[in-house]
């Protein structure tokens, strides 16, 4: 070998070691749990409350996923502040609440989307994700598509306001919570729990 190949043999030598480093670091990625996939349930798109932009539900893959109704004069309204308190407290460990307004009970959320951002904000200081006001019940036209996939699977559908699903990481398993379950409550955070201690 001569002396002047010796410089271009070093140089592809390095290359080929920054390659296999490369392969070696996303393979542990990989191994190590990185979502790649979104579940067929969260794979919509639906308006934010603040200001109608659509966002990807499939933004919270491989988390446990939170989808609640709510309105904003209901005697479960200060659920919000168990929701909020929920949020923060195992956020972090993978937890997401998602909040939907709909006036399809009581029509006790009369009001449009700029209105409910501000009370959830004003009286609650929510910071989980709220999307725009929609209606939540089976069998409409209108029917906020993400409710009536959940509804299908654990055939339960809202009975009032704050109704609740929880959905696992992988969306295969999905529960149906009646607007009475405090998000506090010992059985509630125990299947949160339970939930997120799943791959």
């Amino acid at each position: 070998m001569t002396n002047s190949s010796q410089p271009m043999l070093r140089s592809r030598l390095a290359r080929l070691g920054w390659l296999a480093l490369l392969s070696c670091c996303l393979g542990s990625a990989a191994q190590a749990g990185t979502p790649t996939s979104c579940p067929d349930v969260l794979q919509r798109q639906m308006p934010r409350l603040q200001d109608e932009k659509p966002q990807a539900l499939c933004q919270y893959a491989g988390r446990v996923v939170l989808v609640v109704n709510t309105a904003s004069f209901c005697g479960y309204t200060p659920q919000y502040k168990s929701l909020e308190a929920l949020s923060t407290r195992f956020a972090e460990r993978g937890l997401v609440v998602l909040g939907f307004p709909s006036n399809d009970f009581g029509s006790q959320e009369p009001g449009n989307n700029k209105e409910i951002a501000e009370f959830c904000e004003n009286t609650f200081n929510v910071k989980f994700p709220m999307f725009s006001k929609s209606t939540v019940l089976p069998g409409k036209p209108d029917t906020n598509p993400l409710f009536a996939e959940l509804a299908k699977r654990t055939g339960q559908a809202p009975k009032w306001n704050f109704h609740k699903y929880l959905i696992s990481r992988d969306g295969r398993e999905v529960q149906s919570f009646g607007s009475s379950s405090d998000p506090l409550s010992k059985a509630f955070v125990q299947e949160v729990e339970r939930l997120l201690a799943l791959p």
